[in-house]
């Protein structure tokens, strides 16, 4: 399953430092049983939105992670939230439908 969320980063912060936060917390998250990485990215034509996706093994792990409340965890989000904007766009089950194609 997949966690995916937007991050609208603020005037005076930088996508840079949010993501130093983001590869800091990540790291601990995933030791967790279940957690299968996280992915970060720059909107093309707007570098202040990123977009978020954790990928979980279900979401039944992601919900035992949360469960747990790690402080560590807390104190990175924390230290981020007062310059960012989250907007959660939800949790997704793994892909039904892919079509993979390349001309090589």
């Amino acid at each position: 399953m997949k966690y995916i969320f937007e991050v609208h980063i603020k005037e005076g912060f930088s996508a840079e430092e949010y993501a130093e936060a983001w590869v800091r917390a990540s790291r601990l998250i995933q030791q967790y049983p279940g957690a299968m990485g996280t992915e970060l990215h720059r909107k093309i034509d707007d570098p202040r939105k990123l977009l978020a996706v954790a990928t979980w093994r279900c979401k039944e792990d992601r919900d035992a992670m949360q469960a747990q409340h790690l402080v560590e965890i807390d104190k990175i989000i924390r230290s981020v939230a007062p310059f960012v904007e989250i907007r959660s766009l939800g949790e997704f089950e793994d892909p039904q439908w892919v079509v993979n194609f390349s001309l090589d």
